[in-house]
């Protein structure tokens, strides 16, 4: 894996993007989170009960080696990716709650990671020793999220105007900059990807697809709004990846721990726009209908 790539090149890039997700809220959209946190509660369940059980069903259900199927506890138990921002953005999502879901993930992290992985460790036998979690690690996600955040939010306090001129321009540029980070993901990794993902890229695969489906109806089913069921959908599918690796290489020492986030990091980038492209659709097919009736 590029660790230049991973730890300097794709912080930047979602730093920069962040800065534009800034220029489009203001205080009171974190206000109207506080004042529903029935979306919040939700979204963290699905992140932090629901995706360690389905990861563990599909390690079952694939008889994943152990090493893997760490690695793959370990994924579902990474907090929501900050790239899950941007993506929400795009397709019209909440990302206020975005935003904040990040940042409370990132934080329960601290507690739920290390027990996830030392039960993980324990279950399938690696022999390998327990875990704390890296509290850098942590203030990475947080700078990378809040900072820029705050920057473009102080900015649009400061001129509205500028903030609405820029919106189009920021979300074309913000796409084209997640597309050349994954661009780059996969030509440093082309002597290693097919076997990486004859290992593990259907389970992978199948496991963004079902945190997507499940971050978006369970919210719907509750009675959700769109905005707020778009915004989980994205925040429990896209998970951060760069972290989950960072515990199996530099925690654990283990390169093939690392092997489903890797993949994982590659694969949720091109399922995440399907899906966002597929919900933008049916949005847009009932408001249709709305309007027709």
């Amino acid at each position: 894996m590029d660790s230049a790539l991973l730890t300097v090149g794709l912080p930047v890039a979602l730093a920069v993007i962040m800065f534009g997700l800034g220029l489009s809220l203001t205080i009171g959209d974190f206000r109207r989170v506080a004042q529903h946190p029935k979306a919040v509660v939700v979204a963290l369940t699905c992140q932090i009960i629901l995706l360690p059980l389905i990861a563990f069903g599909l390690i079952v259900l694939f008889s994943l080696p152990p090493l893997l199927a760490v690695g793959m506890m370990i994924l579902a138990a990474s907090p929501g990716g900050t790239t899950a921002n941007l993506y929400s953005h795009l397709f019209r999502g909440d990302v206020a709650l975005n935003i904040t879901l990040t940042a409370l993930n990132s934080l329960l992290a601290i507690i739920t990671l290390p027990i996830v992985t030392n039960l993980a460790l324990g279950y399938f036998g690696t022999g390998e020793d327990g875990v704390g979690m890296q509290i850098g690690k942590l203030v990475q996600v947080f700078a990378i999220v809040l900072v820029p955040v705050a920057i473009g939010m102080a900015v649009r306090s400061r001129s509205p105007e500028f903030a609405a001129r820029m919106d189009k321009p920021v979300r074309i540029a913000s796409a084209i900059l997640l597309v050349l980070v994954v661009i780059g993901a996969i030509l440093g990794e082309k002597d290693n990807i097919a076997e990486y993902f004859v290992s593990v890229g259907v389970i992978t695969s199948l496991f963004c697809i079902l945190s997507l489906g499940i971050g978006y109806a369970v919210p719907r089913l509750l009675g959700l709004s769109e905005p707020q069921a778009i915004a989980s959908s994205f925040e429990i599918g896209i998970h951060n990846s760069t972290l989950a690796i960072a515990m199996a290489v530099t925690v654990l020492q283990s390169t093939q721990m690392a092997v489903p986030p890797a993949v994982y990091g590659v694969v949720m980038f091109f399922i995440a726009a399907g899906f966002g492209f597929l919900v933008a659709r049916g949005t847009r097919r009932r408001t249709d209908e709305r309007l027709a009736v």
